[in-house]
């Protein structure tokens, strides 16, 4: 039995990961093949008449209007895969990659495309056989979907291209597409949408890690738990700041460090914003993420491809093919994680400086001047915030005009799901370095000790990391703490105290 079994209906984001990510196997539903079938004999029906059908019996964008005789026209959907299969640049990674062989996979499943179940079989073959089309950074514009992207899988699936030989290795039969069929493979948006479902995943869990970074904070820097109160929170009560909020009363709960400064000697106020509004802005990023998982759960019961084969049997032109829907969150996701990032940066920046930490040592040095501690860790992360921020400028908001002006509004979807990737990327390095500089300054608190959620969490970097001492080789910890941070074991970690936190 497959690990993902392939039907007409949504998959869902788990699935989706499975397959991506882990190398789950796939296989196609009875009532996946039934439905093919049965569209296909109408386009078999069409590729045979002189009817002028886009796609069909016609050239593609600017060329529609050229009629396509009937002994060429799967002439036509071979040269269409070749001509299309340009991309260029750095191989795409490969989750990405498996994530919309899947979801071109469904597509395929529902019927509305007219291919042979062959083809769909095909595509399975290859993601159980763990052969990935090499698909390069550029060439997609999210004008008619994912077409560059997409012609790469579906030249595979020719026996053609850099996998031909692995192809023939794992005993996969190449595919002679018919009429249609190139079409088919290559109309979707499935590349922009398995992005943003990996990066969903993802980002579910480094908010909550954000969350945690955030009481380590508070704790290195004597600040108070006051402002997290649940009644403080429901004067504003948006969902993302409540369970952000939440999250933090959890991890600093019975913490001796919050508790050493509860009593009137302390003249502070407030503390400054980084900590004091953690919650506002980790919280408008989880309502963020929920915005855009119902976009991907919209985009998921979609079945995508210009033109479709409708229930009642007519083949008709459409546009749903563009990609501003998914354009526009994968652009808003960007700028939740970008504003996360930064106000994780604030509170290392407030850790290392003496005159803001509440007598911590310049930079956690263990000697100050002869050690420089995290110094360079801080100019690390305000690398990568810096670097975000630039990513957060929205690809959406653009558009390039291409196939001679027929395709005259474009959504760069794609583009805006590459600066994605890397935007996810250093968002889990910039709240790496927060945990690492927050949990050597916890442990210079000592005797003080922090809450025992906070204390699992150093405990368990300490198994990777060493504590507080004199200079040592740095890059190596950070990465470390990265991958923690990357793999939930922190989070569990913390979990093992709390629960399971929002």
């Amino acid at each position: 039995m497959a690990d993902v079994v392939v039907t007409p209906k949504p998959l869902s984001e788990q699935q989706v990961v499975d397959v991506a990510r882990h190398g789950a196997s796939v296989e196609l539903a009875p009532e996946a093949v039934a439905a093919m079938e049965r569209s296909n004999e109408l386009v078999q029906r069409l590729a045979r008449s002189d009817r002028p059908v886009y796609g069909i019996s016609t050239g593609f964008g600017a060329l529609a209007t050229t009629h396509i005789p009937v002994d060429r026209r799967a002439d036509l959907q071979r040269s269409l895969i070749r001509s299309h299969a340009a991309s260029n640049g750095d191989l795409v990674e490969r989750e990405v990659v498996r994530g919309l062989m899947l979801l071109r996979l469904r597509t395929l499943a529902t019927g509305h495309t007219g291919v042979r179940p062959v083809v769909a079989h095909t595509l399975a073959a290859l993601l159980n056989a763990g052969i990935e089309p090499a698909v390069r950074e550029f060439g997609s514009l999210g004008c008619s979907g994912d077409l560059a992207p997409l012609a790469h899988v579906a030249l595979t699936l020719m026996g053609e291209g850099e996998c031909a030989a692995a192809m023939r290795d794992a005993g996969v039969e190449p595919v002679v597409l018919a009429e249609k069929e190139g079409l088919a493979l290559i109309n979707g948006t499935e590349g922009m949408l398995a992005t943003l479902v990996l990066a969903l995943h993802d980002l579910r869990r480094l908010v909550t890690t954000a969350d945690l970074a955030a009481a380590m904070s508070v704790e290195a820097l004597l600040g108070t738990d006051r402002v997290f109160a649940d009644e403080l929170q429901r004067l504003r009560p948006q969902p993302g700041q409540a369970l952000s909020a939440a999250n933090m009363r959890a991890a600093l709960a019975g913490s001796a460090i919050v508790a050493s400064h509860r009593g009137p000697d302390d003249t502070r106020v407030q503390d400054a914003y980084s900590l004091r509004c953690a919650p506002q802005v980790a919280g408008a990023c989880r309502d963020t993420i929920n915005h855009a998982a119902r976009v991907a759960s919209y985009e998921l019961a979609s079945a995508i491809d210009n033109p479709v084969v409708l229930e009642d049997g007519r083949v008709e032109s459409n546009g749903n093919f563009h990609g501003a829907p998914v354009g526009y969150v994968l652009d808003f996701l960007a700028i939740a994680a970008a504003d996360l990032a930064s106000i994780a940066e604030r509170r290392t920046d407030r850790i290392l400086d003496k005159n803001r930490s509440h007598g911590l040592p310049p930079f956690l040095a263990h000697e100050p001047g002869v050690d420089s501690g995290h110094m360079i860790a801080q100019y690390t992360q305000a690398g990568l915030v810096s670097e975000m921020k630039r990513l957060a400028v929205p690809a959406s908001v653009d558009s390039i005009p291409s196939s001679a002006m027929q395709e005259d509004h474009v959504s760069m979807g794609w583009s805006a799901a590459r600066k994605l990737r890397r935007s996810v990327d250093a968002l889990t390095r910039v709240l790496a370095v927060e945990v690492l500089t927050a949990a050597r300054a916890i442990d210079l608190r000592a005797p003080l000790q922090p809450a025992a959620a906070t204390g699992a969490v150093v405990a368990a970097l300490r198994e990777r990391v060493a504590g507080p001492g004199p200079d040592r080789y740095l890059a190596p910890e950070i990465e470390a703490t990265v991958v923690a941070v990357r793999d939930g074991v922190l989070l569990a970690a913390a979990e093992s105290v709390t629960g399971p936190l929002s």
